[in-house]
């Protein structure tokens, strides 16, 4: 697995990778993660991962992870 870059922002963490004929655009926050697979030739060029990763994208991502925690948190409450 090649690490094609990161995107920096103050709550998640970015990384874009390139393996086994796929691009994957990896998000963590704490303890979660969201991972998006893109098959090689459906995009045309690593900048093109940037380009998906928009605010509004981001903004989608942050309320997955809201959800994940509250997910979790109501999972463990009884333990």
């Amino acid at each position: 697995m090649r690490v094609v870059g990161e995107i920096p922002h103050p709550e998640i963490k970015i990384t874009l990778f390139h393996w086994n004929n796929r691009y994957l655009i990896k998000l963590e926050a704490g303890p979660f993660e969201q991972t998006f697979k893109l098959q090689e030739f459906d995009v045309s060029s690593e900048d093109d991962l940037k380009q998906i990763v928009s605010e509004t994208f981001l903004k989608q991502a942050i309320e997955r992870f809201n959800d994940m925690s509250a997910s979790l948190q109501q999972a463990t409450q009884f333990l």
